[in-house]
Order: structure tokens, then C-alpha cells, then sequence
């Protein structure tokens, strides 16, 4: 979910590690990317998302496979997934829901402030 700049869309947590999408927690880029490496994977990973769904469409399961994988290394090059890229010990919240994680009351307020 990185291809987007997320902060126009979805709020990111005060530490700057996630965007919250209904409520979820989503990893963001390791923002030690330089942009250049950064515009390169996100072209990589849109590509690999596309090879998903055609791979889809075409009920090619190997092809599918390949795709899915291409998106995995992609994410994981990007920091979105695998090792995490902070270096302070805290554990990973990824794809948890933001109100069963230590960000619970920081997302409560965002919360409060919708109409």
C-alpha cells in the first residue's frame, strides 16, 4: 500500500511507522529509502500487482504464484513486510486493528474527531 502518499488519504500514527485503513494498521515504506529507490520499487510492486491479477483472470496458477511472490520480495525490499526497519525494539503491529494495539487511544481520538 505504498504506492500512494498516504498521508493525503489515511492517518499515520504519530511514530510515523502506519497508515490506518478501516481501522487496520498498515506497515509504511522504510522512509530511509532514498526517493529515487523508493519510485522504483513502487513501480516494481504496481507491476507485480497487475502480473496478480492477470494471472487471475487467465486462472494461471503458476504465473500467479510467481506474481504473488514478485509482490512479497517487492513489499519486503520496501519495508513493508518482513524485518521491520525502526531499530527501537517495538514490536510489529502490522495488519493489526488499531484499537487492539498501543495506538488504541491515539486512534479513539481520531475517532472522536469525525462528524
Amino acid at each position: 500500500m505504498a504506492d500512494a502518499d498516504t498521508s493525503k488519504d489515511y492517518p499515520r500514527t504519530p511514530d510515523g511507522r502506519y497508515f490506518v485503513v478501516r481501522g487496520r494498521l498498515w506497515r509504511l515504506s522504510d522512509p530511509r529509502l532514498g526517493e529515487a529507490e523508493r519510485t522504483h520499487l513502487v513501480d516494481r510492486l504496481m507491476t507485480a500487482r497487475r502480473a496478480v491479477g492477470a494471472a487471475k483472470l487467465a486462472d494461471a496458477k503458476l504465473a500467479l504464484r510467481k506474481a504473488r511472490a514478485d509482490v512479497d520480495e517487492t513489499k519486503r525490499a520496501l519495508g513493508e513486510r518482513g524485518p521491520v526497519w525502526w531499530d527501537d525494539g517495538a514490536p510489529d503491529y502490522n495488519r493489526r486493528m488499531a484499537t487492539n494495539t498501543p495506538y488504541a487511544e491515539w486512534y479513539r481520538s481520531l475517532e472522536a474527531l469525525q462528524p
